[in-house]
Formats: C-alpha cells, structure tokens, sequence
C-alpha cells in the first residue's frame, strides 16, 4: 500500500472507529432503542433513512469538504473565512471538550462494571448497587466535597489511556488503534447480537423493530426526534469530521468516503438495536416486566438492566457480560479520542505547542474537571451537562456551521472540492439543503431542545447552566483573542 492510500486509509478508519464507537456507545446504546421504540416502530426507520440523506450525510460532507480544502484546524479555517468568526471555532471546541469531560466518567463507570462483571458482584438489585456501591450518589450539593475513590481511579485511569494515544499523530494513535479495535468491536457486538437473537423470548423484542406504526408518520415530532438522533450518532457539529479530513491526501474520495462512514455508523446502530431489542424481549420473558417499562433512556441504565439479564443468564453471563462492558469501553475510549482530537488540534496551531505538550495539558485540565464528576453529586451534574450542552449548545453550534458554510463562504468552492475525485457527485441538490433545508429543521431541533431542558431544570440544574453559558461566551473570546504564535497562522 502506497504512502498516500495508507494516510487516506488510517484517516477514515479512524473516524469510521469514531462514528461507530458513537452508535455503540454508552449514550447510543440506550439511546437508539428509547427513540426507535418510542417514535413509531419500524415507521421510525423511514424518517430515521431520509434524515440521514438529508441531515447527517450533507452535514458530514461540508465538514469532509472543509476540513479537506483547507487541511487546517477549525479555528484557522473559520479565520479565514471571516476573521470575526474564529470565537464560533472555539465555542464549538469548548462544547466538545466541556462534553468529554463528563463522557469520560461515563466510560469510567463502563471501566468499573468490567471488574464487576467477573463474579457478578452487583448482586441481586443491580439498581441499588449502582447508586449505592458505585457511585454513591447524592442530589445535595455537600456531595461535591466527597470523591468517591472507584470512580475517580477509573476516570483517571480513561484519562491516561486518552493521553497515550492522542499525543501521537494520527497515523502512529488512533489510526494504528483503529485497526486492532475496530475488527474486534465488531466482533464483540455480533457475538453479543447473535447470542441475543437465541434467548426465550427475542422476538418479542425484536419484533417491535419490525411492527411498524404508520400513523407514526404524520406526526411531526417523530420526523424532529429522527433528526436529532441522527446528529446524536454521527456526532455532527463537533468538528470531528473536519479534523480526520484534514488528514485526507489528494485525491481521496471524499463523496464515497463520507456515504460509507454514514452508512457503516447507522448500520451499525440498527444491528446493535436488533440485539438490544432481543435482550429485553428476554428481559421481558423472564421477569414478567412490560416491555416498554424496560425501554427507558438514561445512560445509567447500561448498568442497572444488563447486569438485571446476566442475572437470569446462567453461567455463560460471566464470558458475555465482561465481553458486553469490553466492547462499551472500546467504543468509549475511541469516542473520547475522536472528541480531543479537534482540540487539541486547534490549540497546537495557533499556539506552535508540540502534540505531546498540547495534549498532555488538555488531558490534565479534562481530568480535573472530570473529578467534579466522581463525586457522590457527581452523577447529578453529568445530567445537567448532558442536557444543556447537547439540547441548546451544540444544536446551535451546527446551525451556526449551516449559516457560516452555506450562505457566508463560497459554497461552490466546497462542490468543486468534494466532485474532484469523487465517483459520487453533489450540486444544486446539496447546496438547497445546506442552505435552505437544513437550518430550518436544526433551528427546529434547537427550539425544541430550549424549551425541553429550561422546563425540566431545577433552580440547581438552572445555575450550573448559567455558568456554562458564561463559560462558552468567555473561554472561545479569549483564545481568539490570544494573538498567534504561530505567525502564518492568519497567512493562507
């Protein structure tokens, strides 16, 4: 394999690994099924199917074409565009490292569940373990002054494995990472869906992936909810799509690539569901619980309804669950090294800090704002993050790229830059949705996701919300305004 293809090969399995280890991840895996189940069945695959030709394709083929055209970070490439934009760069950069912060204490809980899930030693009432045992939880603010040990180990632990790889570029890191992680991810999550479609009771999980409510369809809800899951699993707006294309060589493909790594992600996510859908179809059997009491969204329950099925499993739950938490942490860890990568990025850029360095201070500063995370309040905050920054910030961060890349740069320029080689062709079609399409159904999503966390915040949750908007006003003015050591950082 030539030099060239070996780069452009490394770049899109590493994002690919990024894209699939979102769908399989801690928040997909509970995720997809809620929303799936929730939205009509089967129906929900025809809005789910066409947002992903209209949203999350065309998005992932601006940030291909972008970060493709200028091979630079995301806060150099919006400079350029218009020098007043670089604050919308590190606004979107902090919502990504503010959301790895407290992704990485999720996978933290995934990294302490493997030990556990040796001898089963959640017990009988997994429920109450978790809460208990593991995170020792609390919804009083005094239980910010109490770390809890596991927990901290363990997100120390995800930190340092973070900063083994990140510091290395992308060929050396993830993509060498990407290419022993990925073929085995794959394979945990069929052993674990083909061991699922086998247990009493399957089909009456899956069967609701294939009993379809048409009436669904007309709802307008169900299309916004398609949407939204649709920027959830490809991770669109957190510039990770751009930054592995700025790695792309000449001559890379970029229309074929960016439809494989869409498909490979959403494929993905409907083949983890069948086998999701068929544990708790068992679930169902086997405890007498309705089936829609047991699809519920909440990243908490990973740990609580599949340690409930290795229960009633028998002995074959001391191979399949430790395999089940092992593919979480691999999906995981890779998600977390997709979310650094931009960031740290954009940092050594601007401010000629070797990766190492770069990488090793951001790794330090995430994991002392992750320790607020592994605390008994810990897992009450995490709530409160994973709404704002996923419901308000980064929906608009995506509508700012739509408006930045579809009506303020020169959007022909990106149709010429992804047609060049491509087998695939994009026009007129494209543009329209950029334009038009898309910041109409974002802006939709955004209205929705403002209303939806403001009415469900507590006079708590509304403070932590104040300082993080303060935060993501302050933190991306003050990188753009720090001048560039960098001195051709303003020249292209």
């Amino acid at each position: 394999m030539t030099d060239t293809k070996k780069q452009e090969w490394n770049s899109n399995l590493a994002f690919m690994m990024a894209m699939i280890g979102s769908a399989v991840g801690l928040g997909n895996i509970w995720r997809f099924p809620n929303v799936l189940y929730s939205n009509g069945g089967g129906s929900f695959m025809i809005p789910y199917i066409v947002s992903l030709f209209l949203l999350g394709i065309s998005f992932v083929l601006v940030e291909y074409a972008v970060g493709f055209k200028f091979k630079k970070s995301i806060a150099r490439i919006l400079y350029f565009v218009k020098d007043k934009l670089e604050p919308v760069a590190w606004f979107i950069l902090t919502i990504v490292f503010l959301i790895t912060t407290y992704y990485v204490c999720v996978v933290g809980w995934d990294l302490i569940y493997i030990v556990l899930s040796f001898t089963k030693a959640w017990g009988a009432n997994p429920d109450l373990y978790f809460a208990n045992n593991v995170l020792h939880a609390t919804d009083s603010m005094s239980g910010l002054l109490a770390i809890v040990p596991n927990v901290l180990i363990s997100v120390f632990l995800i930190w340092l494995i973070a900063w083994l790889i990140i510091k290395r570029d992308l060929n050396d890191g993830i993509g060498k990472v990407s290419q022993i992680l990925l073929p085995l991810l794959c394979l945990i999550v069929v052993g674990i869906v083909i061991f699922s479609l086998t247990l009493p009771g399957a089909s009456i999980g899956y069967s609701q992936i294939f009993t379809p409510d048409w009436s669904a369809l007309t709802n307008l809800d169900v299309w916004l909810a398609a949407f939204g899951q649709i920027v959830f699993s490809l991770s669109l707006g957190m510039a990770i799509a751009m930054t592995y294309a700025s790695y792309l060589p000449e001559g890379s493909k970029l229309v074929d690539n960016a439809i494989i790594v869409a498909f490979s992600n959403s494929g993905f996510e409907v083949f983890n569901s069948i086998g999701i859908f068929s544990i708790l179809g068992f679930m169902t059997l086997s405890s007498g619980i309705p089936f829609n009491e047991l699809v519920t969204e909440g990243t908490g329950l990973a740990f609580v309804v599949f340690p409930q099925v290795f229960n009633t499993m028998g002995p074959a739950a001391y191979v399949v669950g430790p395999l089940f938490f092992l593919c979480i942490l691999f999906a995981g860890i890779t998600s977390v090294i997709a979310l650094l990568e931009g960031v740290c990025y954009s940092i050594s850029e601007k401010f000629l800090i070797e990766r190492k360095k770069t990488a090793t201070v951001v790794c330090i500063i995430g994991f002392l704002i992750s320790c607020i995370f592994a605390t008994e309040a810990g897992s009450t905050i995490l709530g409160v993050f994973d709404a704002y920054l996923n419901n308000f910030a980064l929906l608009f961060a995506i509508l700012l790229e739509c408006i930045i890349f579809g009506w303020i740069y020169k959007f022909d320029d990106l149709i010429e830059t992804l047609n060049n080689n491509s087998n695939i062709k994009v026009g007129k079609t494209w543009k329209t949705v950029i334009k038009y399409i898309l910041p109409i159904c974002i802006l939709g999503l955004w209205i929705q996701g403002v209303i939806s966390t403001i009415n469900t915040a507590d006079g708590l949750s509304l403070i932590i919300m104040g300082i993080l908007t303060v935060l993501l006003i302050v933190i991306p003015f003050i990188f753009a305004k720090l001048p560039a050591i960098n001195k051709n950082y303003y020249n292209f």
